[in-house]
């Protein structure tokens, strides 16, 4: 059975809900779960908060973090896993952002750092990522690959 299927599955029996919030995965994660015939039952919302506005906006990351620490980091992660559990009121919260490239990194943060939040209950996980940059595609699929692997472990 494929990760996204068990995934399902798992939420199903243990009657959770799960909602995404993106950002440089762009909506994939939301797609490969509801790829999953019956994900109706436990998928809630799929938010892509792209622009540091709709990070702010949306999920009320304080622009004081996206300031300080920037859009790809820790604390953003956090503050967005966060308040996607406000706004969804899921059981289990999933965050992604990062930098897929080809461009837009630098040295403290290079191409393929990507941060994936995962919430389930009270039980926070921020898992900071650095894939090899091997193309934008290749970047946003490994951290789908990655956030279902996390999602997994912590249901």
């Amino acid at each position: 059975m494929s990760l996204n299927k068990k995934i399902v599955s798992i939420l199903k029996k243990k009657k959770l809900k799960i909602a995404v919030a993106e950002s440089c995965t762009g909506g994939m994660l939301s797609s490969i779960i509801v790829s999953v015939s019956g994900a109706s039952q436990v998928f809630s919302m799929g938010l892509v908060t792209y622009s540091n506005q709709a990070k702010m906006s949306i999920l009320k990351v304080p622009k004081k973090i996206i300031h300080k620490y920037g859009a790809v980091s820790t604390q953003c992660c956090l503050s967005m896993v966060n308040g996607l559990r406000e706004i969804s009121k899921s059981n289990v919260c999933v965050s992604i952002t990062g930098i897929a490239g080809p461009k837009g990194g630098s040295k403290l943060k290079p191409v393929g750092l990507v941060y994936i939040g995962v919430k389930n209950g009270k039980k926070i996980v921020v898992s900071k990522n650095q894939f090899k940059n091997k193309g934008r595609s290749a970047i946003q699929k490994a951290t789908v690959k990655k956030a279902l692997n996390l999602i997994s472990k912590h249901l």
